[in-house]
């Protein structure tokens, strides 16, 4: 085995990139996994020939992730076997949604082979009179948008509709994000800025006035890094808990797009606020039927923000930050929350926020083991959830001829944080999954069959101010009375 790794070619392994590798932990595994479910066939043979002549067109992914006393570093497998990546299998009894989430579920909590590159396909080939591949890859390779921009570029557009193939190229532009192209040349910055956090290690968080003197290193950087770490602890609730190694996974019927966007227009914020608090209401309901004392309660989840330009996405690597978004959970009335959820987000995208955390998790990614583990914890106290919204093609897209009719994924969790929640738009639909940790939240199914009733509160308001021509009141407050009735 050593003879062959000598053989292999090495490359750097980037900061940001090492620090995912290392936050692996049998709690919360490092991958990213997706699930494609296609209307008609797709044999193996097929997918073969699509994994060896577009996955492996990125070399990346014939390399293994190796992580050294000096540091960590991509090395060609002089072994790799691409049968071994690309695995056939079958869903028990009826072979329906469950137990295709039951089988996501167990590949999501089990590790990874780490002497070989740390990615696989598995392929259902019969699945709700089509098939199903569930894709699972380690985070060090590249963020949530590489990747879903890695596996769209595996598929290709019907025949008929060649007029979509510009829209294809664009779809990634409509994301929500503020501008990033400014944000990208103050990185370095705070990369320095994050490794003088980290050698002070718990100084810093014990001591805030020790801000005042990384002032001097540029105000706006210090002040996002001491604003995040002097965000409280999240309150202790069923959501937070000694984490298992076992993960549970789910996923709602989809919403259609243009009902999502037509409620968006009519209360006046945007298609992610209106998902996002739809989310944040079927996180309540669940809260309290598991007992939860609620009233001014205010959980946090992390939110992914793509730092590269566009252009690039499909390059491999992370480029991203984080910021934390306020899920006020303790509001009972939906029209309230809503208006919470959008004032968080809008102060988000003003916010340097997520520049700051690049430039931690970098710092964090060449700090000694003992200075990670505390940087982890100490982030990961701080939120609930990891929640990330990608828009994707409106469009219809096969692979290997077969139309893959809906599609979902999964982020992993870091630290101590034991729920996921994963929005994305795809063909006029929008699609809405979790994943948990089994211990926290056995049946993630009793979240998600929430989140649609939480957004027909929304289209319910929607019509009535479109009725009425202003926000009715009255309605509001009916509404607020039946929900709560109902809890």
């Amino acid at each position: 085995m050593a003879v062959a790794r000598s053989k292999g070619k090495k490359t750097p392994m980037s900061r940001v990139d090492t620090a995912w590798l290392r936050m692996e932990r049998a709690t919360n595994l490092m991958m990213i996994t997706g699930v494609m479910m296609f209307e008609s066939h797709l044999d193996i043979r097929t997918l073969r020939k699509v994994i060896e002549t577009k996955f492996l067109a990125y070399p990346r992914f014939r390399q293994k992730a190796v992580d050294g006393p000096t540091g960590a570093f991509w090395q060609d497998d002089a072994d790799f076997d691409l049968d071994w990546h690309i695995r056939l299998t079958a869903l028990p009894g009826k072979g329906g949604k469950r137990e295709l989430e039951r089988l996501t579920s167990q590949l999501a909590s089990t590790p990874l082979d780490k002497s070989k590159p740390l990615w696989q396909f598995h392929l259902v080939e019969r699945y709700n009179g089509g098939s199903a591949l569930i894709s699972r890859i380690h985070h060090c390779y590249a963020d949530g948008i590489a990747l879903v921009q890695v596996l769209l570029s595996l598929t290709e557009m019907g025949e008929d509709d060649k007029r979509k193939k510009s829209l294809a190229r664009r779809w990634l532009k409509k994301e929500e994000h503020a501008p990033v192209a400014k944000r990208v040349g103050a990185i370095d910055r705070y990369m320095q800025l994050g490794n003088k956090m980290l050698e002070k290690g718990m100084d810093f968080y014990r001591d805030p006035s020790l801000a005042a003197v990384l002032a001097s290193e540029g105000v706006d950087i210090a002040k996002e890094i001491g604003l995040a770490l002097s965000l409280s602890d999240d309150p202790d609730t069923v959501l937070k808990g000694r984490l298992g190694v076992s993960k549970r996974v789910a996923w709602a019927e989809p919403l259609a797009l243009e009902e999502v966007k037509s409620v968006s227009r009519a209360l006046r914020c945007t298609v992610n606020d209106i998902l996002l608090a739809s989310a944040t209401g079927a996180l309540r309901s669940y809260m309290i039927e598991r007992g939860e004392q609620l009233d001014g309660i205010t959980i946090r989840a992390t939110v992914p923000v793509n730092l590269r330009p566009l252009e690039h996405a499909k390059q491999l690597g992370n480029h991203f930050g984080l910021v934390f978004l306020d899920l006020p959970v303790g509001e009972a009335n939906p029209m309230r929350r809503l208006e919470r959820v959008a004032a968080s987000m809008k102060l988000l995208r003003k916010s340097r926020q997520a520049v700051a955390t690049f430039g931690a998790l970098a710092a964090v990614g060449m700090a000694p083991p003992a200075v990670q583990s505390f940087a982890l914890e100490m982030f990961s106290r701080k939120a609930s959830a990891v929640a990330t919204n990608v828009p994707g093609p409106q469009m219809p897209l096969y692979l290997g001829g077969s139309k893959i009719s809906d599609l979902m994924f999964w982020v992993p969790q870091n630290g101590s944080i034991g729920l996921g929640i994963s929005i994305l738009s795809y063909n006029g639909a929008v699609h809405f999954g979790l994943i948990a940790d089994a211990k926290l939240m056995p049946d993630p199914d009793s979240v998600i069959r929430r989140f649609r009733p939480e957004f027909e509160k929304l289209l319910y308001l929607a019509l009535m101010a479109r009725w009425e021509g202003e926000f009715c009141a009255e309605a509001a407050e009916a509404l607020l009375q039946e929900s709560t009735h109902g809890e």
